[in-house]
């Protein structure tokens, strides 16, 4: 009897054992993939860093138009009237963004653009957009999403947290202008953040459109796929026992943070754009939300196009498909 009751003692302790080491891993994960200054900190985050840049399509037309675009972006930047913008989140945190004054021929007029970047993006790679749209008229705000850049927070929210956070910069352009236009262009993860604002039955009036560059379909098929592909995991049932820790760690679940539940809702006029060689996120992705959407919509494939970089493969096609769908929905 002592020999069993010895026996169980020992089992109990290495399950216990086993049950704290595999919250330990599911913690690191967990911080590994949604807390930046953790990311920073790993050797992995760099190999990531590399693979993901690997994967790009690397070909000298998408070079010489990144090239030209960031050249232009910069001349742009010199002479551009701009101001740091900030605002405090329901729990505490402040945002920064960077607000671009419209030029004086067009400070009377109401449109207004609110450009997100993507996953453990910042707002400065997004400012290329952010020129195309002053030159078209627009008053530009282009914000670092949270724990991002240089925006507060604990951990990255997947679009999630983030479509909350971006009320306050609607709040904001709503006090400059009470008749304001506003269009959404987000890339990435803030693409997924702008399609999961128009599936809000709260969003603003004052939204009149989306551009969604490279979106993907909801955040817990991301985290499945890149809990395989970057740390060699299988995603069950690491993906939802990180749900559990992230709703306890980051008060938020992730099979909320779902595009495709968003636009099934969605009366928001929404161009999708995806590049069909994307091997961060499938253009297919992009495809099934146009499906599901419920609003009025257009879908651009650009071929040969890696992840975000529509844009600079064909620069053209890409910016002149989304001037002529916002004339639809934004007044002069």
């Amino acid at each position: 009897m002592k020999r069993k009751r010895k026996i169980f003692r020992i089992l109990f302790i290495v399950i216990l054992l086993l049950v704290v080491l595999y919250f330990i891993l599911v913690n690191f994960l967990v911080s590994a993939a949604l807390v930046p200054s953790f990311m920073r900190k790993l050797e992995s985050f760099q190999r990531i860093t590399d693979e993901s840049y690997a994967a790009l399509v690397q070909t000298s037309d998408i070079q010489i138009n990144h090239q030209s675009a960031m050249k232009q972006t910069n001349e742009w930047l010199k002479t551009v009237d701009s101001q740091t913008i900030s605002a405090v989140t329901d729990d505490g945190y402040t945002l920064v963004a960077k607000e671009f004054i419209a030029q004086e021929e067009n400070a009377n007029n109401h449109k207004w653009v609110l450009v997100l970047h993507g996953y453990t993006g910042w707002k400065e790679e997004m400012y290329p957009f952010a020129c195309w749209y002053y030159g078209e008229g627009y008053h530009v705000i282009v914000p670092d999403l949270r724990c991002q850049g240089e925006s507060e927070g604990d951990f990255i929210g997947m679009g999630w947290t983030d479509h909350y956070d971006c009320t306050l910069w609607i709040n904001y352009i709503l006090t400059q202008d009470a008749d304001a236009q506003i269009v959404i262009h987000g890339q990435s993860m803030g693409a997924a953040t702008a399609l999961m604002m128009t599936g809000d039955e709260n969003i603003s009036d004052h939204i009149v459109a989306v551009v969604s560059d490279c979106a993907y379909t909801d955040a817990y098929s991301m985290f499945a796929d890149k809990v395989k592909e970057w740390f060699y995991l299988p995603a069950f049932p690491l993906v939802d026992s990180a749900r559990v820790v992230l709703l306890l760690r980051g008060g938020y679940d992730l099979m909320d943070a779902s595009a495709l539940d968003a636009v099934a809702k969605s009366s928001t006029p929404t161009l999708f754009i995806h590049g069909a060689s994307d091997a961060m996120i499938s253009a297919q992705m992009s495809r099934e939300l146009y499906d599901t959407a419920t609003c009025n919509k257009e879908l651009l494939i650009v071929e040969d196009a890696g992840h975000a970089q529509a844009q600079d493969k064909e620069p053209e096609i890409y910016y002149n498909t989304i001037r002529e769908f916002l004339q639809n929905y934004v007044e002069p």
